[in-house]
């Protein structure tokens, strides 16, 4: 039976049950969906727009899960329907539908559960079920067929289809290519290969597993003692390892955008938590790559091509969705995104069409873990197979085959099954339990494997390869009852893990799960007999074929092409239309300003981040160099960087593939690498399209060829890298687009000291030089360049580094005056040429400008000096240490320009063979930012786009610290090496979804606490009472996805389960405790009323104004306020961050009746992000002991943390931040 409620807003929130529920369970149900009503009819009339009624989405798996917690059962699937005026209202068909009335029938699913079929005809099976097979595949399953003595089954086919799919097994890398009739020596494969070979370095473990792993420092691991129960924080020093991964989700992105980069992005972290016997992931990166999103409609640039009748999203389409979606995946989760990059594109000559109608989707990202567990376990007979994670659905169905193909090939039906199902923070309980496991003394794991694609196939089959296996089909956790066997033996659906554990480890692994709320299923174990089979309780097996059946016999593939040689014609511009051409460059979305982007994402989750995208006291996106400490300390860390040249890549591959290195390592070349660049490893993600027409898979080779032999030249290795090799979008017209062969690179390496990171803003420093390096050692060249696109051109003189040799030479130069802290500021030279980079270390600062002569570099043609892409560098440099860094260049054979200086001035002034250009810098900033807005406008909701734009320059941080701070932990008796109890004792209490707890945890720790680790799994079940704990936090995060409501599902937990109730009751009873919530439990708090209990008009805290999650460090005021950790500060003007899409504080009475212990120090947005009453960022209780902020103080509480900080306190150890969490000890202290 199907309950409807209606919320106030006129939601109907449809509740399937198997069992009448209480007047109880409804009263709980009302108060969850909002203060929703009842409504009496079985059936309602209208149109509704809702979920896909055969796809449960991942919001109803949370509702109903929420249910539970609070008590409820017999709820089998909740559903939120919107009213719509007509049946033309607009919605998403990929995940939603139109309903014409709500009845009984609306979650019927008319599927009749398939049995097992035998096939006859593999041929025809294979264009059917849109495998794609070759025609030596299917003549080795007709071998299969004769070994086994039978017809293989649906699941079997199927099956070996997915995990033998290109894009599982990457066969044309490894296969032979035939280039004008000569063999080729080497493969693809080899080629890359070959640079870990020759330059292993600090390499450990390339090409064997879902990730590369390299030789890490000593780092502090700060975790509980005990993760099957609360216990306390306590550090321990590991040695480490690094790793490195991107992924693509082509495909499935450009279907269903939002769940296809979700997906994406959970996969790769998936990657990197399965790397070995477990790691742990640490920041993301992300590319987007799509045609032109024609956003402003009168672009010239974007008129070189006509518009297409898009076969499932249009390019703007999949770039919001996209970004949102993996955005989203990362906030929940808990990951912070510190790198990446946008391009669109479309290009039409020689009859030729190319875009990326198929898309580019990237989603990267480093990591770490302990180097005891950076190989896996050998397998033996009895081990048992785990699952953890979410239950099968009736999605993402085959994906791997139909990725493998060009888009469009097949019928919608198919290409429609692979829509993937998102739930980041499921993936985020299932991280928490091998988090928990890989930081033990002793990590039972055997080996560990992601679920993605060919899902329980592939992952399962992976971890038993070496031994066999047997599945036990009915322990599979299955969310929807329909599915066929072969539907769930591959089915995809993410956010799961498979574990290979001993018998002896699993009841420690399921009270880790089970504290965790974390599903987990014994679904198997190890045979020892070589043969994989999945077995049902009746006995029969859908699937049963040996291991060397399955993996072990594919045919060589064979790419047989020849060389095509095409020209494009060059560029052609007039020097009097410099300023035009600058205009429309900045405008580019590879070039333009990426706040929308930026502004959505979490850049500080796990209070590691040490250089992300926004810099300067404008926090503009300028870095191109992301950083995370391996610890709290501050020290020691990693460092990324991308690097992409398709648009060379197009004119002359094997230039394009060395400026895509190039790229990557000019970005990251301003973090001081531990070993210079011989610290540096790199990915190498291969999207091109093969066989589309003559030529490209010769041009592949060169491409590959070439990256191979500049990365052995400069003595670094490529040990990590994915392919994409059917980048050809098909349209029903007979029509094809061919989206431009890509290497995406993204460089990694250890970090020295992530305290010693150059910021690319010009550093107000008036006696100080502009240095050029060029490390190019070519002539400078507009082929490729962002002012040839501009001019819907791509010309075929492109640049290309003519010296490996003094490329590391120079790399390793302006390494080692970074380390010696010798440059103020730099940037590299890449999109936009040295113009923008110029502008770029402006645009962050209110004033200021430069002063340049160019005569030192380039020719006599200024329009190339200022748009070429040469890799090269600018280094700001102080005047009196200029002879010192001139020496330490020749030193090293290393030529640069000084080309100019800092000025008071507002402009670039450029002077150049005597003639004298102005360039307004203000001007250009609104120009570069421009492109950003108007996505915002398709983002953002109240106008909030047009405040953003109108202020995002008229609101710089500025801080006011009290005249007594000095930033030494000294100053408050503080012992960062503290390894020994104090007997004052704090607690964090998280629920699933939190993703905050651990630099709370370490915040409260450096301030002298003691700190447990408490779930409300523990308060539950009264393992943890809190009746010895002074202080507790809630953190923050995304409790339950936010489903219902932020932080609603979390109250419920507390408000309808006695136990915790009356914990709760009983900690806030007592007069010598303290509480604080931050985020997600800033909202639980004022959810629950403990702030203010004694008031009739509750708080509440709503949606952000603009209606979208907002991410940025921004400056907040304490205002004199009474409350024990904040009134010392009171005066004080602070940076902190804020990630939150609910953090609007609505405040029924006037403001001195609050508490207000924090406020934005503006009120405009984006300044005050949420629209918060009164700015309020924070209150306290009327005594001042329980606080409740949106902001995060514990991921700012070291200089290294913020985004921003004073330019004159560089030897400050804290911020001020860290005095707040020393009150609340000493208070504690004092009531004892």
């Amino acid at each position: 039976m199907i309950i409807f409620f209606r919320n106030p807003s006129g939601t109907i929130v449809a509740t399937e049950i198997t069992s009448k529920l209480s007047a109880d369970d409804i009263k709980k149900l009302k108060w969850l969906y909002g203060e929703a009503a009842v409504l009496s009819e079985e059936s309602l009339e209208g149109f509704f727009v809702g979920p896909r009624r055969e796809m449960i989405s991942p919001w109803s798996t949370t509702a109903v899960e929420i249910t539970r917690n609070m008590g409820c059962r017999g709820i089998t699937r909740i559903e939120e329907f919107f009213p719509v005026s007509s049946a033309d209202a607009e919605y998403d068909p990929m995940l939603q539908r139109m309903y014409n009335g709500l009845d009984q029938k609306i979650f019927t699913i008319n599927i009749t559960l398939e049995p097992i079929l035998f096939i006859d005809n593999l041929e025809a099976y294979n264009e059917q079920e849109g495998l794609a097979l070759s025609n030596e595949e299917i003549d080795y399953l007709h071998k299969v067929e004769a070994e086994i003595g039978r017809k293989l089954t649906d699941s079997e086919v199927f099956g070996f289809a997915q995990i033998n799919s290109e894009h599982c097994r990457h066969k044309i890398f490894g296969g032979k290519f035939i280039i004008d009739g000569k063999e080729m020596e080497s493969s693809l494969f080899n080629l890359i290969k070959k640079t870990t070979h020759e330059n292993p370095n600090r390499i450990l473990s390339a090409y064997k597993d879902n990730v590369a792993f390299a030789q890490g420092p000593v780092a502090e691991q700060f975790a509980p003692a005990d993760h099957s129960t609360a216990d306390w924080f306590v550090i321990k020093d590991i040695e480490t390892v690094m790793s490195l991964k991107a992924e693509t989700h082509n495909f499935p992105t450009t279907v269903e955008p939002f769940n296809g980069a979700s997906t994406g992005s959970g996969g790769e972290i998936r990657d990197r938590m399965a790397g070995g016997k477990g790691a742990w992931p640490l920041a993301g990166t992300s590319v987007y790559m799509t045609s032109y999103a024609r956003i402003d409609g009168k672009r010239a640039w974007e008129k070189g091509m006509n518009e297409r009748q898009w076969l499932y999203q249009t390019p703007e389409q999949i770039l919001m969705k996209a970004s949102n979606g993996a955005s989203d995946f990362g906030n929940k989760f808990g990951q912070a995104l510190v790198c990446g990059s946008l391009l669109t594109f479309e290009h039409q000559e020689n009859g030729e069409q190319y875009g990326y109608d198929k898309v580019i989707m990237l989603a990267g990202g480093i990591g770490y873990g302990a180097k005891r567990d950076c190989f896996k376990g050998k397998p033996k007979k009895g081990d048992k197979i785990v699952v953890l994670g979410g239950d099968n659905y009736r999605i993402g169905l085959g994906g791997g085959s139909v990725s493998s193909v060009e888009t469009g090939r097949y019928s919608s039906g198919i290409e429609l099954n692979a829509v993937q199902r998102a739930n980041a923070e499921m993936q985020k309980r299932t991280y928490n339990v091998t988090r928990a496991l890989c930081e033990e003394d002793n990590n039972p794991i055997i080996s560990i494997h992601d679920h993605g694609s060919a899902g329980h196939l592939n992952c399962l089959s992976e971890l038993v390869e070496e031994c066999g296996g047997l599945i036990e089909m009915d322990k599979l956790p299955i969310g929807d009852k329909t599915l066929s066997s072969k539907e769930i033996i591959a089915n995809e659906s993410q956010e799961r893990m498979g574990l290979l554990i001993d018998e002896k480890s699993l009841e420690h692994l399921q009270k880790i799960a089970e504290r965790e709320r974390a599903p987990m299923y014994v679904v198997g174990e190890t045979t020892g007999d070589g043969r994989f089979a999945f077995e049902q309780k009746d006995g029969v097996r859908p699937f049963d074929l040996a291991i060397s059946q399955m993996f072990g016999s594919s045919p060589k593939t064979y790419m047989v092409d020849e060389t095509v040689e095409r020209k494009y014609k060059d560029v052609t511009y007039l020097e009097d239309k410099l300023e035009e051409y600058l205009g429309n460059v900045l405008q580019l979305e590879a070039v333009a300003c990426k706040d929308w982007l930026t502004n959505k994402v979490d850049r500080s989750v796990t209070g590691l981040i040490a250089r992300q995208q926004c810099q300067g006291e404008l926090q503009l996106p300028l870095s191109d160099c992301g950083v995370a400490a391996l610890d709290h300390r501050g020290r020691k860390g990693i460092a990324t960087a991308i690097g992409h040249a398709p648009q060379a890549g197009l004119a002359n591959p094997a230039s394009g593939s060395v400026l895509s290195v190039a790229e990557s390592l000019t970005n990251i070349v301003f973090a001081p690498l531990s070993e210079g660049l011989r610290s540096v490893s790199l990915s190498a993600n291969w999207m091109w399209p093969c066989r589309s027409q003559k030529g490209e898979d010769a041009r592949l080779y060169q491409a590959v060829k070439a990256l191979s032999d500049f990365c052995l030249e400069l003595g670094i290795n490529v040990p990590t890298g994915k392919d994409s090799l059917s980048m050809t979008q098909n349209y029903p017209d007979g029509s094809k687009v061919i989206s431009p062969g890509t290497v995406i690179v993204s460089s990694a390496g250890e970090v020295s000291d992530v305290c010693k990171v150059v910021s690319p803003v010009l550093a107000d420093c008036k006696e100080s030089l502009l240095i050029h390096i060029d490390f190019s050692f070519d002539k400078q060249r507009l082929g490729g360049s962002a002012l040839a696109q501009s001019l819907n051109r791509v010309g075929s003189d492109v640049p290309t580094v003519r010296d490996a040799g003094y490329f590391a030479a120079a790399f390793n130069a302006v390494q080692q005056l970074i380390e010696k802290r010798m440059v103020l500021a730099g940037h590299d030279i890449s999109a936009g040429g040295l113009i923008v980079t110029l502008l770029e270390m402006c645009f962050a600062n209110v004033k200021g400008g430069m002063e340049l002569s160019l005569d030192q570099i380039g020719g006599k043609d200024l329009i190339k000096t200022l748009f070429a892409e040469n890799p090269g560098v600018v280094l700001q440099i102080e005047s009196k240490q200029m002879d010192a860094v001139e020496k330490l260049l020749k030193e090293a054979g290393v030529g640069c320009a000084v080309i100019g200086r800092p000025a008071d001035a507002r402009n670039l002034y450029i002077r150049r063979d005597g003639k004298d250009i102005s360039i307004d810098i203000d001007k250009m900033r609104d120009l570069w930012y421009r492109t950003s807005y108007l996505f915002d406008l398709r983002q953002s909701e109240n106008g909030c786009a047009e405040k953003r734009y109108g202020n995002y320059s008229r609101l710089p941080l500025n801080f006011k610290f009290n005249y007594n701070f000095t930033g030494k932990t000294a100053q408050y008796g503080l012992d960062p090496d503290r390894r020994t109890a104090t007997g004052v004792k704090a607690a964090i209490i998280r629920e699933k979804g939190t993703n905050g707890e651990r630099e709370m945890a370490y915040a409260l720790w450096l301030a002298g606490f003691d700190v447990k680790d408490v779930t409300m799994t523990d308060l539950e079940s009264g393992r943890e009472t809190l009746d010895d704990i002074s202080m507790i936090v809630f953190c923050g995060g995304f409790s339950n996805s936010d489903v219902l409501g932020s932080a609603k599902g979390w109250a419920g937990a507390f408000i309808f389960n006695q136990r915790t109730k009356e914990t709760l009751d009983r900690f806030y009873a007592r007069k010598d405790t303290l509480s604080l919530g931050v985020c997600n439990g800033c909202q639980l708090m004022i959810e629950l009323g403990l702030i203010n209990p004694d008031h009739g008009k509750k708080s509440r805290m709503l949606l952000n104004e603009s209606h979208k999650f907002e991410s940025a460090f921004l400056g907040v005021s304490i205002p004199q306020n009474e409350s024990i950790m904040f009134k010392s500060l009171s005066g004080c003007r602070l940076g902190a961050w804020v990630a939150h899409g609910e953090g609007r504080f609505s405040l029924p009475y006037a403001e001195e009746r609050y508490n207000v212990i924090a406020k934005y120090t503006y009120g405009d947005y984006p300044a005050n992000p949420n629209g918060s009453d009164y700015n309020v960022a924070g209150i306290a209780s009327a005594d001042g002991r329980h606080v409740a902020m949106m902001p995060h103080p514990e991921r700012a509480i070291f200089p290294w943390q913020c985004g921003f900080y004073p330019v004159d306190r560089k030897g400050d150890q804290v911020t001020p931040w860290i005095e707040a969490f020393v009150n609340a000890r000493k208070w504690v202290e004092s009531q004892k």
